[in-house]
């Protein structure tokens, strides 16, 4: 991005919620989260001269393989008490469902466009709702 003609482009960072507020037995993926917007926020201001904007998606739950290993995991094998944490993370959604891996997507999509032109070291939180009780 530095040597092309024009210099300059778009970054997106992914992240996490967990790397907003923590998560109980997942500290070292909580604290690498946490890294990834902290490294956002460094290059935004080491690179905006060079015409580079960098930002991150702070991802909630959205319906991947990932979080589907997770509901497994929860249920040990047992799929009504897999189904029972999913349900019961979907209810502390305010949106009450989780996200689909399109709608991610699209605010990434945002986030690269000349509609974001102005907006660098921006931490964009798509999680339903989830954290914003914090906010």
């Amino acid at each position: 991005m530095l040597r092309q003609a024009p210099a300059g482009g778009a970054i997106v960072n992914t992240s996490s919620v967990n790397g907003l507020r923590g998560v109980a037995q997942g500290s070292i993926y909580a604290a690498t989260k946490a890294g990834v917007i902290a490294l956002t926020k460094s290059a935004a201001q080491e690179y905006a001269q060079a015409g580079i904007r960098v930002n991150t998606l702070i991802a909630g739950g959205f319906r991947t393989p990932m979080l589907e290993r997770v509901f497994e995991r929860a249920g040990g094998g047992d799929s009504a008490v897999a189904e029972a944490a999913e349900a019961q993370i979907t209810e502390a959604i305010p949106l009450r469902r989780i996200g689909r891996p399109e709608e991610a997507a699209e605010a990434v999509v945002w986030l690269c466009s000349e509609a974001a032109s102005y907006v660098t070291g921006h931490s964009m939180i798509v999680d339903g709702g989830l954290t914003a009780w914090a906010r």
